[in-house]
């Protein structure tokens, strides 16, 4: 896997990835950027939520589970101190279906978090704290 990020001005870069795909990254205006995309650390949270959710989608799927809506909301928090490392993560599943089943749910959210996410993994190797939840919201036959 590569990736490029280059400076454009400020606090901003632009990171390209080995697949061709680009992100703009920005600081806040306190610390010189221009608040116009998100922070490289926002970047991180981001991409340890989809690299999870893809995860517990696929396992799901497998399952033959007729999901039709899910989200991760992450909250986490950061050292005081420099570096303002991640200290604790809590990945919160909302998974939306028809008749789920809450063990494949359940199990879905377990193993990504014990087996599969390789960002949550190495972050939690790393001395992060990530703990993981879900809610089922049940909806009629579509």
């Amino acid at each position: 896997m590569k990736a490029t990020v280059k400076w454009t001005d400020s606090a901003m870069f632009v990171g390209e990835t080995g697949s061709g795909h680009t992100v703009v990254m920005d600081g806040p205006e306190d610390l010189g950027g221009r608040n116009l995309a998100a922070r490289p650390m926002e970047m991180l949270l981001v991409g340890t939520g989809g690299c999870s959710i893809y995860d517990v989608l696929s396992m799901l799927k497998k399952a033959r589970q007729q999901v039709v809506d899910c989200r991760v909301e992450l909250q986490a928090e950061r050292a005081d101190a420099v570096p303002s490392v991640f200290t604790r993560i809590n990945m919160h599943f909302v998974v939306t279906g028809v008749k789920l089943k809450e063990n494949q749910v359940k199990r879905a959210v377990s193993l990504s978090a014990e087996k599969y996410c390789s960002a949550s993994i190495m972050l939690g190797a790393a001395g992060v704290d990530i703990t993981h939840s879900y809610a089922i919201v049940e909806v009629g036959l579509r």
